[in-house]
């Protein structure tokens, strides 16, 4: 069923695609070129509806979360928020998910393929004497990100001040458009920008009002592009139980003196004794290359590349590679092809 606001995106250009979730995702604007340069020089606007929202509610929430998350939840404030990754008990990822604290509750921000898996997990660890209860609000808002260096005027536009110094993950409500919108500083990539949680049936009206304040519209094959580019890992290509967060790089999730957590005694132990057998890196490539494929130095398999993007003829991928067969600057080969390893702003590697 195509809503309101999918109508509104197709008279401007938007083509479409139905998830396995049957969830209809912009695909392309018809604008790619500019969507890109946008994020880079301007601002572009990214729905992002088609991911996950999550509720967690009742007097044992912060505690619940803490437990459950590689992240440090308890000392958050309402108002506050930050990434965190769920793990399994030997600490394979499940997805990295942004926690916004409320007044009365947490909102979890999770990737487009994970809702019912996570609710399911999540459920699993609710005891009877625990106070939490989970509810999945997916349905009842849209989820917007502006992207670029000219998103903090756009907020002044709209006469948003309060946010733009803040740490990312930091939220507030505000009015947009007569509508009660909670917006966050953040864009879910290294890129400046912020990400509004909107209830669905003002949807029309805040997209409306961010592109007749110059938001250029990015849809998800931008979004890949950009997230390729940055390094954010996603789930069933970076983030899967092949891999624990140390690898996939997302040491700036990481709590090493939160105490116990699913999952906290593999990670420790990684970290203490220097563990972490493979890391994800960028690859620059020199020609089109599947993702699936092996990476390889000389006559040796160091690796598997996990992403793959490419943009006016300049090919870029993702991969994990044995932390011995070394890091930026080598010379690899993926399949036949030549390639470098480079680095990416959005991974965190272990520290010296």
């Amino acid at each position: 069923m195509i809503s309101e606001l999918q109508n509104l995106q197709a008279k401007t250009g938007a083509i479409f695609e139905t998830s396995s979730l049957e969830k209809v995702i912009p695909m392309s604007f018809g604008n790619d070129t500019e969507a890109i340069h946008a994020s880079q020089q301007g601002v572009a606007l990214y729905d992002r509806s088609h991911w996950g929202l999550l509720k967690i509610s009742g007097e044992d929430r912060l505690r619940f979360l803490h437990n459950q998350s590689t992240n440090s939840i308890q000392t958050l404030k309402p108002g506050e928020g930050c990434d965190t990754v769920f793990v399994t008990s030997t600490a394979r990822t499940l997805d990295l998910a942004t926690v916004f604290i409320t007044e009365d509750a947490i909102l979890l921000l999770i990737s487009p393929n994970r809702r019912q898996q996570l609710m399911e997990w999540l459920d699993r660890f609710i005891f009877p004497m625990d106070q939490v209860e989970l509810q999945d609000l997916s349905s009842h808002y849209s989820i917007f990100s502006l992207l670029g260096p000219d998103s903090r005027s756009v907020l002044q536009k709209l006469g948003v001040t309060d946010l733009q110094q803040q740490p990312l993950g930091c939220h507030q409500l505000l009015e947009i458009a007569g509508s009660t919108v909670r917006i966050s500083a953040g864009s879910g990539l290294t890129t400046l920008g912020y990400t509004f949680i909107i209830p669905t049936s003002a949807a029309v009206s805040v997209w409306q009002t961010l592109t007749q304040v110059g938001a250029i519209p990015l849809g998800e094959v931008v979004w890949q592009h950009l997230r390729i580019r940055q390094g954010r890992p996603v789930p069933d290509a970076e983030l899967t139980e092949a891999y624990n967060p140390l690898e996939a790089g997302l040491w700036q999730t990481l709590s090493f003196d939160k105490g116990c957590y699913i999952g906290q005694e593999t990670i420790a132990r990684l970290n203490t004794y220097k563990g972490v057998k493979q890391q994800l890196w960028g690859i620059r490539l020199n020609a089109p290359v599947s993702p699936g494929t092996p990476i390889w130095i000389e006559d040796a398999k160091v690796g598997i590349l996990t992403s793959y993007t490419n943009t006016d003829g300049e090919h870029f991928g993702l991969g994990y590679i044995r932390t011995k067969a070394g890091g930026v600057g080598s010379k690899v080969k993926v399949g036949e092809i030549e390639a470098e390893v480079v680095d990416v702003p959005f991974l965190k590697h272990p520290p010296l």
